[in-house]
C-alpha cells in the first residue's frame, strides 16, 4: 500500500510491550530511495537521544488505529547503541546499531532496494538483560546517502526548461519501505495542482543547492495525472502517471511471489 510521509507522521510506534512514541521522521538511501530508519518522538522517554527503528522491525502497519508494530521490547531499545540528537547518522553508528540486533547491514546486500527478502528476521540477537545504552564512540564518517524526508521537503524541482515547484511530500510502499514518488507543488506556477515524480526519473540531486533536477518540460509534468486529492494512489492511477511519461511500471519489475512477501 502507497501512503505519504506527512500521513504516517505521528503514527504510534508499538513495541511488544507497550508504546515507543510516534513517527517523527524518515531517513532514506538517497542511492536507492529507500527508507532505512524511522525516527520515533518517545515524548520525553529517552529525551537525550534520538530513537532509530529500522524498517527490519516492523510488522504490517495497522491502518485503521494508526499504529506501528514493532517486533522488540522496549528494554529492547533502550539499550541500543544511542545516538545523540545533535549529531549526523555515521557509519559507526549503523555499524553498532544492526551488530546489537544481528540483522543484515543493508549497504551490504548486493540488492538493497527494498526489504521484502529480509521482512520478518527475528530481533532474538538483540539482549534483553542488560538495559544500559550501548555508547558508540565519538562518531565519525557520517554517511552522506542518508537524508531525512523533513530536511529534503522543500527542495526545488528544475525541469529543462526552468523551475516547476518544489517536494512537498513523499509516497512510500509500506511493503518494502521504498519512496516511490515525490509529490511536487506547482502552485507556484498553476495553482493548487500536486503531481507525482518517480525518484527513478530523477537526473540528479544538487543536495547543497537543494535542486532536483529532472529531464522532462515543465509542460509535460504540468499535463501529467493530478495526484489524488484523497491520497489515496490506485494502481489505476499510477498506470496512467506511468504512461503519460512513456516509463514501465514498477510492479512490472518486481515477480508476482515478491510483491507481497513481508
Amino acid at each position: 500500500m502507497l501512503r505519504r510521509v506527512e500521513e504516517l507522521n505521528d503514527y504510534k510506534l508499538n513495541a511488544r510491550d507497550g508504546e515507543i512514541g510516534k513517527v517523527k521522521e524518515f531517513y532514506f538511501d538517497d542511492e536507492h530511495w529507500s527508507v532505512r530508519y524511522l525516527v520515533a518522538d518517545t515524548g520525553g522517554w529517552l529525551s537525550d537521544r534520538r530513537v532509530l527503528i529500522s524498517p527490519q522491525a516492523l510488522s504490517p502497519v495497522r491502518w485503521s488505529d494508526g499504529v506501528i508494530p514493532t517486533n522488540l521490547t522496549k528494554q529492547q531499545i533502550e539499550a541500543s547503541p544511542s545516538l545523540d540528537s545533535d549529531k549526523p547518522v555515521s557509519r559507526q553508528f549503523e555499524e553498532a546499531y544492526h551488530g546489537y540486533f544481528g540483522w543484515p547491514r543493508y549497504w551490504q546486500e548486493s540488492e538493497p532496494l527494498g526489504l521484502s527478502p529480509i521482512f520478518g528476521i527475528s530481533s532474538s540477537a538483540a539482549p534483553e538483560g542488560d538495559s544500559r545504552p550501548l555508547r558508540i564512540p565519538i562518531q565519525t564518517e557520517w554517511n552522506p546517502h542518508l537524508r531525512s524526508t523533513k530536511d529534503v521537503t522543500g527542495h526545488h524541482i528544475e525541469a529543462q526548461d526552468g523551475e516547476i515547484g518544489h517536494v512537498e511530500d513523499f509516497v512510500i510502499e509500506d511493503e518494502t519501505w521504498v519512496i516511490r514518488y515525490l509529490l511536487v507543488a506547482t502552485r507556484n506556477w498553476w495553482p493548487g495542482k500536486k503531481v507525482a515524480l518517480s525518484p527513478q526519473w530523477i537526473e540528479r540531486v544538487s543536495w547543497s543547492d537543494a535542486k532536483v533536477f529532472v529531464n522532462l518540460s515543465r509542460e509535460t509534468i504540468q499535463q501529467a495525472p493530478e495526484f489524488p486529492a484523497d491520497a489515496l494512489v490506485t494502481r489505476d492511477y499510477e498506470t496512467r502517471l506511468h504512461r503519460h511519461y512513456h516509463r514501465q511500471g514498477y510492479w512490472a519489475e518486481v515477480p508476482l511471489a515478491q510483491e507481497h512477501t513481508y
